[in-house]
């Protein structure tokens, strides 16, 4: 507690899999980031997760699994049965315990349970969706009694949990790039325009994909390529008439390559994040930018301040300027090259995880350093 190595405990849908479970990303980094401090990670996912029955159902899932422990083999994970899952035994140690949104409302509770009968250690809730805003009833089924806080991945979220009482304290905390695994593959000839690594969005983004996406990729007859899971029938068809090619789900370990391989890439955010969480962008933008390849964004308000609009990245505010930054970065490598150098730089100066594991470390010794001040008087 006083500067040597932390015991920290993470319970979360999945480290392992990361499919249609964007949140691995950003945990996976952190951590790596935590470990490179010195500190002890133990991370626990359910047995019987969704995302990893899936991932095991997909063709290939088991070599996708066999690759991630390929890029990452100082990570794993505990797999539980929530009905045997014995918390005084993983909890036995623990310094800081870091509980992630998508977990069962009931595993939540237990913990802040064990938390009260059991005080040495930090518990916080990792709040990183639209949930708040967009179904805040689902959120009353969270009992965070018992929790020390909640780390919200942007502060339209930390306002919703402190305007309607969900909690006491709460910190801003963004989701960042791995830049451990995220970087520049210069060895790899970029041989095609426009990569989207995305899913289709459970109809939440549908008609912005199709105008920043799928008409402007036409219109210029860009060699462009989707990547993603849960494209329905008609999202296949959009895909075939505005000529590009459907390459399925891709391992996130696997998106260097492909962002290695293109020229650029966009970010058509859903439409919940746009309307009620300005500022919260996807954790893509990050690791596109970390990367170093050039990216156009369809309208979002960065009200955070977390890039600069024109340096970081080029803003489009409708499908005709989407279209006109697209034909601009296809004839001017220099301007990509520019862009790309400038948001790399962004990533590394301010957005990596290595900077969300010190913000996380900060957020402990806040809530620690008082309680080691009545022991010490």
């Amino acid at each position: 507690m006083s500067g040597g190595p932390l015991a920290i405990v993470l319970f979360c849908h999945s480290l392992e899999s990361d499919w249609n479970h964007g949140n691995a990303h950003f945990l996976r980094g952190l951590c790596r980031a935590l470990q490179e401090r010195g500190h002890r990670v133990a991370v626990h996912e359910p047995r019987d997760g969704w995302s990893r029955a899936h991932l095991l159902a997909e063709e290939g899932g088991e070599a996708a699994l066999q690759g991630f422990r390929r890029v990452y083999p100082d990570l794993a994970s505990h797999l539980y049965d929530l009905e045997t899952l014995d918390l005084d035994r993983v909890l036995d140690g623990a310094d800081l315990v870091l509980v992630h949104e998508w977990n069962p409302p009931e595993l939540v509770r237990r913990l802040g349970e064990h938390r009260k009968r059991h005080p040495g250690y930090s518990l916080l809730f990792h709040d990183t969706h639209h949930r708040s805003v967009s179904e805040p009833a689902s959120l009353a089924a969270y009992d965070l009694d018992g929790y020390d806080g909640v780390l919200a991945f942007g502060g339209a979220v930390r306002e919703r949990y402190l305007k309607r009482g969900w909690a006491e304290r709460v910190w801003d905390w963004h989701e960042a790039a791995d830049a451990t695994v995220f970087k520049p593959l210069p060895e790899i000839p970029r041989e095609s325009d426009l990569v989207w690594i995305g899913n289709w969005g459970d109809g939440e983004r549908t008609a912005e994909l199709q105008e920043f996406f799928l008409e402007p990729a036409r219109i210029l007859r860009l060699r462009a390529d989707a990547f993603g899971v849960r494209y329905p029938a008609e999202a296949l068809a959009a895909l075939r008439t505005a000529g590009v090619e459907y390459r399925g789900w891709l391992p996130n370990h696997r998106a260097p390559e492909e962002f290695a391989r293109h020229r650029f890439t966009i970010h058509v955010p859903r439409r919940p994040y746009v309307e009620a969480l300005p500022g919260i962008p996807t954790i893509r933008v990050f690791e596109a930018l970390a990367c170093g390849i050039p990216l156009i964004a369809a309208p979002w308000r960065d009200s955070e301040g977390l890039f600069q609009a024109g340096r970081d990245y080029l803003p489009a505010r409708d499908g005709e300027e989407m279209r006109r930054w697209m034909w601009e970065l296809a004839a001017d490598p220099a301007l990509g090259a520019e862009l790309a150098a400038h948001g790399r730089d962004t990533i590394l100066a301010r957005h990596t995880c290595g900077h969300r594991a010190d913000e996380l470390l900060a957020v402990h010794s806040e809530l620690t350093e008082p309680a080691l001040r009545e022991v010490a008087s």
